[in-house]
């Protein structure tokens, strides 16, 4: 478990720490989670967050949670390289918590279709999915799984096990939404 740290909010620089969920001065996030925190945010107030957080990291370099919040910042500016980066240094010893192995799928994308992505980050992106998805079910695990399979080996006329039918069977079962699917794609800013 990560240690509780003192910091001031990335927000208001009120008085904070890294147990807390959300400044109780301006009711704004204080350490990033998850990718949705910075879904309606604008991006001058992600690079506040981001020099935030950077500051933290100096002082505590091996912080997983400070450092998969470093990666959300730089994922939601496109950064993709300095993205994977963070999550990668946030995965050791990270077993209870998926979105870093998740969201690093999603940077080895670099913002592209994956028929576009060479063979190396295809398959770096199926071993961080089969990680995120043996820490925590989420039906959008087996959804990126199988918009792999459709997008790079269907199309490239590629055998591969699971099908992408049976991945999609997976995340349906599993309790796939339409929101589900609409908000994975506005993430890896491709179409549906």
């Amino acid at each position: 478990m990560n240690e509780v740290i003192s910091l001031k909010c990335p927000n208001c620089n009120s008085g904070v720490d890294s147990s807390m969920s959300e400044c109780p001065a301006c009711d704004k996030p204080i350490i990033f989670r998850h990718m949705s925190q910075t879904a309606a945010m604008p991006m001058p107030l992600v690079n506040k967050y981001l020099g935030s957080y950077r500051s933290l990291e100096s002082q505590n370099p091996n912080n997983k949670t400070i450092n998969t919040a470093i990666g959300i910042c730089f994922l939601k500016l496109k950064m993709y390289d300095k993205a994977l980066a963070a999550f990668e240094k946030s995965m050791p010893d990270n077993f209870d918590n998926a979105e870093p192995f998740y969201l690093a799928a999603v940077a080895l994308l670099q913002g592209k279709k994956a028929f576009l992505a060479p063979r190396l980050a295809i398959d770096k992106m199926e071993e961080y999915l089969n990680a995120a998805s043996m820490i925590e079910m989420r039906p959008v695990f087996y959804y990126f799984m199988a918009y792999i399979k459709k997008d790079y080996f269907d199309r490239k006329f590629l055998n591969t096990t699971p099908s992408y039918q049976e991945l999609m069977e997976q995340a349906v079962g599993y309790g796939l939404t339409t929101s589900d699917i609409e908000e994975f794609h506005l993430l890896i800013n491709q179409p549906l």
